[in-house]
């Protein structure tokens, strides 16, 4: 398995970062990405993925911390010349939740656009309640490949992502009695679909309510597998491939 998207940087891990790690690697977690979510973050995740041959990062700012994003800009620029940095972002809308303005939003999410397209690495794009400012972006965005993480959007937002060649990610909403998507998991193609924890966030059940962290991704394998009506080991076989790809890493051995 592959965790394309968790933050190890958080503080939620810091008293045992290393026995998180030793967990994911004892339940079969073959890579785990770490998500910035600003540049101090990237900075870092950067320090963390050099400890840790199994651990990549990326550089970017989250839409909550939208208003800083200017800010920003020049530091997550120069660390996406790095030549471990896998990634784009945290970036996004999230009009739920509102953290910063909207308008700061999509200033935010067009200039990481601007910074996927001018490195040639993909983007990872966080999207809630704002499912037709995402669809003008991706059009907008000639050229970029980007993910959709824990992918929660409508038909409009699945069918602009997949025709521009985006992928999409999924996690432990899946395992949730509320969750609505599997019409839309469904749909998605083999080579498009990833696997996520977004840890310390939206553990699984049967953890909702704890720390989410990478080991816990099993229970939302289990829970796509059985939504998609596939193996369990050949997903596990699949979504690494795909996320190795999407981040342009070897293939595993």
């Amino acid at each position: 398995m592959f965790d394309t998207h968790c933050h190890l940087t958080d503080a939620a891990y810091a008293a045992d970062l290393a026995a998180v790690l030793g967990r994911a690697r004892e339940a079969g977690i073959r890579g785990i990405v770490t998500i910035a979510s600003n540049a101090d973050d990237a900075a870092h995740a950067e320090r963390l993925a050099a400890a840790h041959p199994d651990v990549w990062w990326t550089a970017g700012t989250h839409p909550h911390e939208a208003e800083r994003a200017a800010q920003d800009l020049d530091r997550v620029r120069e660390l996406l010349g790095h030549d471990a940095v896998v990634a784009v972002g945290e970036t996004g809308l999230d009009y739920h939740y509102d953290n910063s303005p909207r308008d700061s939003q999509r200033r935010s999410l067009d200039e990481h656009l601007k910074l996927a397209a001018d490195s040639g690495l993909p983007i990872v794009v966080h999207s809630r309640s704002a499912d037709d400012d995402t669809i003008a972006a991706i059009r907008s965005a000639t050229g970029v490949v980007g993910v959709l993480h824990c992918f929660t959007g409508g038909s409009a937002l699945f069918d602009t992502a997949l025709g521009a060649g985006w992928y999409f990610s999924f996690g432990g909403m899946v395992t949730f009695r509320n969750w609505s998507g599997a019409e839309l998991l469904r749909r998605v193609p083999p080579d498009r679909l990833l696997l996520e924890t977004d840890g310390p966030y939206l553990a699984p059940v049967p953890y909702r309510g704890r720390r989410n962290e990478p080991a816990f991704m099993t229970c939302a394998r289990d829970a796509v597998a059985a939504v998609r009506g596939v193996d369990g080991a050949e997903l596990d076989r699949t979504t690494e491939a795909n996320a190795r790809r999407f981040y342009g890493l070897v293939p595993s051995a």
